[in-house]
Order: structure tokens, then sequence, then C-alpha cells
């Protein structure tokens, strides 16, 4: 049976759509109410540019979530338990963010780009609903929204050479989840070391939609030299890496986790004097102790062709966890896949298993990352 996309007004389309349909987007998921390419029609080749060379991906599904006002910092720092003080202009933060119950609900990167203005770079959810109602509750002198801003990313282990083709050897000392301001031509960009794969990179952040498309023909073209193509944020990377997606991973209205569940426990600031969205309850959990842990996942058999939901997991017929996601890594050749079980079951226990649509699958646990 086969599929047809509708193109209608209630899902947004970003400002690199016509790029990537002009350069052979096969398909497309939804992210954050927007389209956002899911491969190019050669996943094999896509997944090699990643780790052998360089690849460019239309990630304006990453929206962002703009705190400004004097009270930007004092917003920024009740959303997340992570403590902000050492935090300074042109730098991005890895932050969690929990509902009052302690249950993770984004896992944003937050960049200061001045005293009074943040970004939150967040995952697939309406966190400008939930930043506009704290800071309206909390009376906080801050304007939220959503600014113009659309991410495109550069990644591979050629990716350095290709922003310093395109912006200037400058970029070779950014370090990791800094950021500048700059000007290509007349189009404003933030841009940042950063991206979702663990095969370096940056992150383009368009600050005028209407340069779109200018903007991804100056970086295929700079990347020319360096075989760059087209394609998306590759799950079989992320599982081989162990990154974490929001989404698939947890997501607060079908599985929700907790930071330490996720193994955020070293960055939740429980003790200072800062106050912030969940901490009674993250103190409570944090005494009860978890009860699930992430961990790698190893299924045997044939290549699996991954799952649509998470999949319950079972050690000796008892649930003790679930499958997040799972793939077929060829570079390593097995099953792969990342979830979350009882916290006393160590790496390597035997006699789990998953149910998929074909049947039962044993399962080993395993340490992250893979690769």
């Amino acid at each position: 049976m086969s599929y047809r996309l509708h193109i209608g007004p209630n899902i947004r389309k970003s400002p690199y759509f016509d790029a990537t349909v002009r350069d052979g987007v096969a398909t497309f998921s939804v992210y954050n109410h927007m389209f956002i390419p899911g491969n190019f029609g050669d996943p094999e080749a896509e997944y090699d540019r990643l780790l052998n060379g360089v690849a460019m991906w239309d990630v304006a599904a990453q929206r962002q979530v703009e705190l400004h006002g004097p009270d930007a910092g004092a917003l920024a720092q009740y959303l997340t338990p992570r403590n902000l003080d050492a935090t300074k202009v042109g730098q991005g933060r890895y932050v969690p963010i929990c509902d009052h119950d302690g249950h993770l609900i984004n896992d944003p990167v937050l960049q200061k780009l001045s005293e009074d203005r943040y970004w939150l770079s967040i995952a697939d959810s309406d966190l400008l609903l939930w930043t506009k109602a704290i800071a309206h509750e909390r009376g906080l002198n801050v304007a939220v929204q959503e600014p113009d801003v659309s991410p495109l990313a550069i990644q591979g282990p050629k990716a350095e050479d290709v922003t310093a083709a395109l912006l200037g050897d400058w970029v070779r000392d950014l370090k990791y989840f800094w950021f500048r301001e700059v000007m290509l031509d007349d189009m404003p960009l933030l841009v940042a070391r950063s991206g979702w794969s663990k095969q370096g990179g940056f992150e383009l952040y368009l600050r005028d939609a209407r340069f779109g498309t200018a903007l991804w023909d100056r970086v295929k073209e700079a990347g020319a030299p360096f075989g760059i193509g087209p394609g998306a944020p590759n799950d079989i990377e992320r599982l081989e890496s162990g990154l974490i997606s929001y989404g698939a991973d947890m997501r607060h209205q079908t599985h929700p986790v907790t930071p330490f569940e996720m193994g955020f426990g070293k960055m939740l600031d429980l003790d200072g004097p800062h106050e912030f969205v969940g901490k009674p309850a993250l103190r409570a959990l944090r005494e009860s102790g978890q009860t699930r842990r992430r961990t790698g996942l190893v299924l045997d058999g044939a290549p699996v062709a991954g799952n649509e939901h998470p999949l319950p997991l079972f050690h000796e017929g008892k649930e003790v966890g679930f499958a997040a996601e799972i793939a077929f890594s060829k570079r390593l050749g097995k099953n792969i896949g990342v979830g979350l079980v009882a916290v006393d079951l160590p790496t390597g226990t035997t006699g789990l298993s998953v149910a998929l649509a074909e049947g039962p699958r044993t399962v080993t646990l395993a340490d992250l990352p893979f690769a």
C-alpha cells in the first residue's frame, strides 16, 4: 500500500522546503508542527556521507523559544534544574526541562545571546505554550515568542572544512555548544558548533526566512568540493552514538520518564538556592531512588525494519521495561536499540525478549554508546 503526503496550511513548511524538494527529498516527517525531511532516496549513501564525509540537513523544525526582557535569565533558570549561573553570552547549555511531577517534557539547548535574551532550541513539543504560561503565572517581565529562526545543519567529519570555506577559518576555534552571530552577504546567522550527531558539525541559525533557498544554495556550493549532499537527522547513527531523542526515547503523553532515568542526574542542582519547576518532586525522586535506567539493546536474528511505537521488554515472562527505538546497524552488523529497563538488571543480562510483529526476539542489554 502506498501513501501520498498532503500539503496543507495546518502544517508549516520550512524556509528550505522548496530547495529540498528541488534536490530530491523522498520522504517527510512532522516535527514541531512543521515538515522535516526524512531522507533523499538513498539512506545508505546519506549515512555514509554523515560518517565519512559531510551532509547538509534542513532542521528548521528545530524551533526556538525566545525569552527577551529584564527577567529572561530568571525565567530560563526557573525552567530547568540545571544551574545556569556560569553560562556566558555566546554559550549554549543542554538543559533538561521537567514538569511539576519531575517528568521530562523537553531537552533543549539553551543559548545565551545577551543578558536579557535567550533561545531554547527545542525538541518536538509545545514548549512555547508551557514557557509563556510559566512566565505569566510568575509575573515575570519577559516576552516569550517564537522568533524567525531556522537552523540548517552541516554534519560529518568534513563539516568544519565546509563551514570554514563558507564563513572563514574562525569557525575552527569555536568550542562545542558555543556560537557567534555573523552576516553572510545579507543573511543574518547565528553559527553554533552543534548538531544531532556524534560526527561533529555546525548549525547555521538563519534569522530571516526569506533567505532560505539562498542559504541552502550557498552551503551546497561551499560543500561541493568536499562531496556534500542532502540528508536528514539519522536514526541509526543516533542509536549507535547513544544520543537521546525526545519523542522516541520519551514523550510525556505516552512514556514519561525522569531525568534520573535518562542519565541527567549529574546536571541537576537540587540543593542549590535556585527555585525551578519540579524541584520538590525531583528531590523526592532522588530520595526514593530510580527504578529504571537507560540502556542499549541488541536484538538477535535477521535485520529489523524498525518500530512505530515503544515495545515492552520482558525478562522471563515479566515486563521489565521498554524498547524505545530499534534499527539494524549495517556498520555494526546487528540490530540495536535503546530503551529503559529495571535498574537491577545489569548489562549482559540474558533471558530478555521483545515481541515484534513477526514474532519474539531475544534481547541482550548493552552499554551506550555502541560506537
